[in-house]
């Protein structure tokens, strides 16, 4: 593990009339990072938000932008996304020809550079290019809209990708689904980042937001200590099992 879990509220789930607002709730709430997912409607079957929105919001928190680029072809608009205030730039290893020269181009912008690898994507994708980035974001839905059910058949897949990671300074996150119910499970197979939307912006205060995040938080810090004591991770909750079927 990279150090303490990190949670990355997705600003997919806000309510978008009052975007600023809400980023400003979850600042206060506790969230670590702002997760931004941008959707191109090509790549993914929805259209979310450009770089004039992550510019726009960016002086609503001094927070991490985490900037989850669901594009394609994504090499055009890095510069933009760069320019707009995005701390983390992450791409598909699905989306473009040329992984490694994608995370060079995000490196040379002086952004942290992250590739994510959708469900049925192997994490032997990831081989030559580990070196190369600073964050694997696992989806655990398939990308394209919020509030999906979370595919447990990725636990699998993030504990061989920490194994991959091995002692590197690469944070690995989590991406789809993500609840309290799930937190533990996730953090002890090896995810030390988790992304939630809507598990987050239930309610309608910074309080309520306050106590979900903490809620997940709890889970995931759980999650992690056991794995850390004993190299098991949790048991999988039952709606869990049923989606491996």
């Amino acid at each position: 593990m990279t150090g303490e879990i990190i949670i990355a509220p997705s600003i997919l789930a806000a309510d978008f009339a009052r975007l600023g607002e809400e980023i400003a709730a979850i600042d206060a709430a506790g969230a670590d990072w702002i997760h931004c997912d941008i959707m191109d409607g090509h790549f993914v079957p929805n259209i979310s938000f450009g770089a004039d929105i992550v510019k726009a919001i960016r002086p609503a928190t001094k927070k991490i932008f985490d900037v989850h680029l669901m594009i394609a072809p994504v090499d055009p608009y890095l510069e933009a996304f760069a320019k707009a205030g995005a701390d983390v730039i992450t791409i598909h290893a699905e989306a473009g020809p040329h992984l490694d020269r994608s995370l060079q181009a995000i490196r040379a912008l002086g952004k942290k550079a992250g590739v994510s690898l959708c469900p049925s994507t192997s994490e032997s994708a990831l081989e030559y290019v580990l070196d190369r980035v600073d964050l694997v974001l696992v989806m655990t839905v398939n990308p394209g809209f919020g509030g999906q059910s979370f595919l447990a058949s990725q636990l699998e897949k993030i504990a061989r990708i920490r194994s991959m990671i091995g002692e590197r300074p690469i944070r690995l996150e989590v991406d789809g689904g993500i609840t309290r119910d799930n937190a533990a499970a996730v953090a002890a197979a090896g995810a030390d980042t988790l992304v939630a939307g809507s598990a987050v912006f239930r309610g309608n205060s910074s309080a309520d937001y306050a106590a979900n995040i903490a809620a997940i938080r709890s889970a995931a810090e759980a999650g992690a200590a056991r794995k850390l004591d004993d190299g098991s991770a949790p048991p999988v909750r039952t709606a869990e099992r049923m989606l491996l079927r």
